[in-house]
């Protein structure tokens, strides 16, 4: 099972990540600051490091650009309440494979974790493709085959997860969870509705579709046949 390191100074943030981590069976060290966190990084025994950008004693960026000098390639995940694409593509630009801004549900910062898992070493993706549907991680655009969509952020978001999951059947409770932060059981449409909107935006009259619902199971996101 895979080994992750969670280097957070807030403690009830690192508590929540480690509690989930540990439910997900993953084995999990922890640092609460930069120094600390940076002697337990080089140590070579962990598969994926998750870390805040804002850390006492050395901050997120250099931790990061420390690692990188002393080729630690290890997949590193960066966790900031700073949400622009400035922010971002700084967090990028200094080694982290992948940003994740605060507040975020545990199921993303899990589903980003397993894209980091199964990546190549070596190689930062951020972007993501299904057949002609394009979505730049950094810049916030989604496109179809060259053609823009206007998404608003929850649409984006959503478009994400389903496009983590390119082909996979995506259930209402897994959406309703890890999309819009709800951990208990409700009557709702919210689901349905904003993926009614999102299908709209994907698909322009005479273009095959791309988000299909299944009928008692959910959804899936796939290329067209």
């Amino acid at each position: 099972m895979a080994t992750i390191l969670v280097i957070e100074d807030d403690p009830e943030t690192a508590s929540e990540i480690r509690a989930e981590l540990v439910r997900c069976g993953f084995t999990v060290g922890c640092a609460a600051d930069g120094p600390g966190g940076l002697s337990q990084a080089v140590d070579g025994r962990w598969d994926a490091i998750v870390l805040d950008r804002m850390l006492p004693g050395l901050d997120g960026l250099e931790l990061v650009r420390q690692l990188r000098t002393r080729n630690v390639t290890v997949p590193t995940l960066l966790l900031s309440a700073l949400g622009q694409v400035s922010d971002r593509i700084t967090g990028l630009r200094a080694g982290a494979d992948d940003y994740l801004v605060k507040p975020f549900a545990l199921g993303e910062l899990m589903a980003r974790l397993e894209v980091l898992l199964r990546r190549p070493s070596g190689g930062t993706q951020t972007r993501l493709h299904v057949g002609p549907l394009e979505l730049d991680l950094i810049a916030r655009r989604a496109s179809r085959g060259g053609r823009t969509l206007d998404l608003l952020a929850r649409e984006f978001q959503l478009l994400e997860y389903l496009m983590r999951r390119d082909g996979m059947p995506v259930t209402r409770k897994m959406l309703l969870e890890d999309v819009f932060g709800y951990k208990f059981e409700i009557r709702t449409n919210l689901v349905d509705v904003h993926i009614g909107r999102l299908r709209r935006k994907l698909d322009a009259p005479g273009e095959p579709p791309l988000l299909l619902t299944l009928r008692g199971e959910g959804f899936i996101l796939s290329a067209p046949q």
